[in-house]
């Protein structure tokens, strides 16, 4: 997967979360959750984003740590939905999926990143 290709799933992944937001509960809980999900969700594609444009291999290895932060807590949030009963398990399956694949994309480029020695600018997927 390239950088272009992974640029347009984080977008897609953000989108999606945005519509899930929209269609939560308006209860305090529901609100907060919203909130922290949608920080969280859309944050995944604005920092791979900065990552593709690191200065240099620790640049990007810090800023894709920050995507990694993001996309895990992104799922942390949506198994919060689940466990507190404001979101039903099924109709999130897909985007938790598509979540679990980010992050192990990202986790692996970080890896990649740390033994290659070549500029950042290649490593990046």
């Amino acid at each position: 997967m390239n950088a272009e290709e992974l640029k347009s799933r984080t977008k897609q992944f953000a989108l999606r979360i945005i519509r899930l937001a929209e269609s939560l509960p308006k209860s305090s809980s529901g609100r907060v959750l919203s909130t922290q999900l949608l920080r969280a969700g859309t944050s995944v594609g604005s920092n791979y984003r900065s990552a593709c444009r690191a200065k240099s291999r620790a640049d990007f290895v810090a800023k894709m740590g920050t995507v990694e932060e993001e996309c895990d807590e992104s799922l942390y949030w949506m198994e919060l939905l689940i466990e507190a009963r404001l979101a039903k398990p099924e109709s999130l399956v897909d985007l938790r999926k598509e979540g679990t694949e980010i992050l192990s994309i990202v986790v692996s480029s970080i890896k990649t990143a740390h033994a290659s020695k070549e500029p950042a600018s290649r490593t990046a997927i």
